[in-house]
């Protein structure tokens, strides 16, 4: 499911890279992989185990953004019958590179997930498998775990297979030239049917209660020594290339359902308060929320081209942080079964250069549909996977939280004092004033011992009109929900500090 998506542009020494750079510092987080590492990944890149049943004739293509070069998933798309379709996806093998107890493996499972700064990636796996060996790129055969899925004519699955394959990509093409493609009608028809099953698919999620955000992409771009935000929205072609992959993924949880054994994408359903806390969101950015209109049906209403519907979809994503990865074997069924984002029972299983689990939830299904029991190896990594993903989710997250606090704090960093509209969208407990020491004192603010004792401030959150920035807010009295003044007291990019002040 989609995260905030952040990119920007400049020099390293810039004042965002530099504080990035610091981020990735101060977290720990590995620039490099041990050298025996590498080294076993550029023997692996030479000699992949390739599967004997040969897929090469069928003419797969990939879409991904221009510059990608880990490519995880190639697809075809053709018509079944007078009224169906048959989608064939294949996944990239990273278990024909990594062998179980490896130094890769080990390191794998060290990284969990790849990480996404705003100015560059920290890998899953080296490049000689992640950029090459392993990723599906155009014109070279490559192993996969190919399935082949075939769907009626309103888009609902029918028959499904999973095997591992040789396959040849033949194209790698990307959103803008998918969308423009597609819409002049000069699509053919493999990739002509993306918007026909697409959209068959956003129906069905439709009639499920099913969501997908369309979360806009931040861009930060250094002009003139100052910063500047943008918002990209993301292209039709995107969500219906996500369906696919949804569908996989739907696909895999069925099959691991009825196999015994599994490890599911699952997402309670949201609490109240995070939905009461949209709903204020909501109100402040001027977004109209009948109480009976559904979470569902007003995330589908929006507009991501929309400055304030790009801003609240960007805090929708807080209601997919509950998400986590729950495993079950020999027949004995979780409570949860199903992730609330996608109504349905879900598993990772098409990111597997990007993502640890989803190496082991193909096992899973190749084994399931082969009628056999998984791998020993995978087996015995079923009782720690959840936890090294919950670990690997969090530090995610906290990359997340940070980088937007870093970018917000340096697209604000010369406009310390100016008086901006907003919106209070959140207010917690009063907090006690307390003295503080001299050197981190706001300047705009009475020494300590000058204030009452026991003088008390509102800390909550506010969302600036313009830009979309939400910050922290200390004052007096904090109308939540309501239209106030605010003067920005301190936006320091090295700290990932932005405050505001009533004005």
């Amino acid at each position: 499911m989609p995260r905030r998506h952040i990119r920007v542009t400049g020099a390293p020494e810039a004042p965002l890279r530099a504080a990035l750079i610091a981020l990735r510092t101060e977290l720990g987080v590995p620039e490099s992989f041990p050298p025996e590492v590498l080294a076993e990944a550029e023997r692996a890149a030479k000699a992949p185990a390739l599967p004997s049943y040969d897929a090469t004739d069928i003419p797969l293509f990939t879409i991904d953004p221009p510059t990608s070069t880990d490519l995880d998933q190639a697809m075809h798309l053709s018509r079944r019958g007078s009224t169906g379709y048959r989608v064939r996806y294949a996944i990239a093998d990273v278990a024909a590179f990594v062998a179980p107890g490896a130094a890769l493996d080990a390191e794998a499972h060290r990284r969990v997930a790849t990480l996404y700064f705003p100015d560059e990636k920290i890998p899953l796996h080296p490049a000689p498998l992640n950029e090459d060996a392993a990723s599906l790129l155009p014109d070279q055969v490559r192993p996969a775990v190919l399935w082949t899925i075939d769907l009626d004519a309103e888009g609902r699955t029918g028959a499904v297979d999973v095997r591992r394959a040789r396959v040849r990509s033949r194209a790698k093409l990307d959103y803008t030239g998918v969308q423009r493609q597609i819409d002049q009608k000069t699509a053919e028809e493999p990739l002509a049917l993306l918007a026909e099953i697409g959209q068959a698919r956003q129906r069905l999620e439709v009639e499920r209660g099913g969501i997908s955000l369309n979360v806009p992409e931040q861009e930060i771009v250094e002009r003139d020594h100052a910063y500047q935000l943008g918002y990209r929205a993301p292209l039709p072609a995107e969500d219906w290339n996500a369906q696919i992959s949804l569908l996989t993924g739907m696909a895999a949880a069925d099959l691991m359902l009825a196999g015994g054994t599994g490890v599911l994408r699952t997402l309670p359903a949201a609490p109240d308060g995070a939905v009461g806390r949209l709903r204020r969101t909501a109100h402040a950015l001027h977004i109209e929320w009948p109480h009976h209109v559904s979470y569902a049906q007003l995330i589908r209403s929006l507009d991501p081209h929309r400055p304030h519907h790009a801003a609240f979809l960007q805090e929708c994503t807080t209601l997919l942080r509950g998400a986590g990865y729950t495993v079950f074997r020999d027949g004995a069924l979780p409570p949860i079964t199903t992730h609330a984002a996608v109504a349905a029972p879900y598993a990772h299983c098409t990111a597997p250069l990007r993502r640890l689990a989803d190496r082991y939830a193909s096992e899973i299904c190749l084994a399931a549909v082969a009628g056999e029991p998984p791998p020993d190896w995978v087996l015995a990594a079923l009782d720690v996977l959840p936890k090294e993903m919950a670990d690997g989710s969090r530090l995610a997250g906290t990359v997340e939280r940070a980088c937007v606090d870093i970018v917000e704090a340096a697209l604000l960093k010369d406009r310390v004092g100016e008086v901006f509209d907003g919106y209070v969208v959140e207010v917690g407990e009063h907090q006690p004033t307390g003295r503080q020491p001299a050197d981190r004192q706001p300047a705009d603010r009475q020494p300590a011992d000058r204030r009452p004792a026991d003088r008390q401030l509102a800390v909550g959150k506010v969302q600036l009109e313009s830009p979309a920035i939400i910050g922290r807010i200390e004052g007096d009295h904090l109308p939540l929900g309501e239209r106030l003044r605010v003067r920005l007291t301190q936006a320091d990019p090295g700290t990932a500090t932005v405050r505001f002040t009533p004005a």
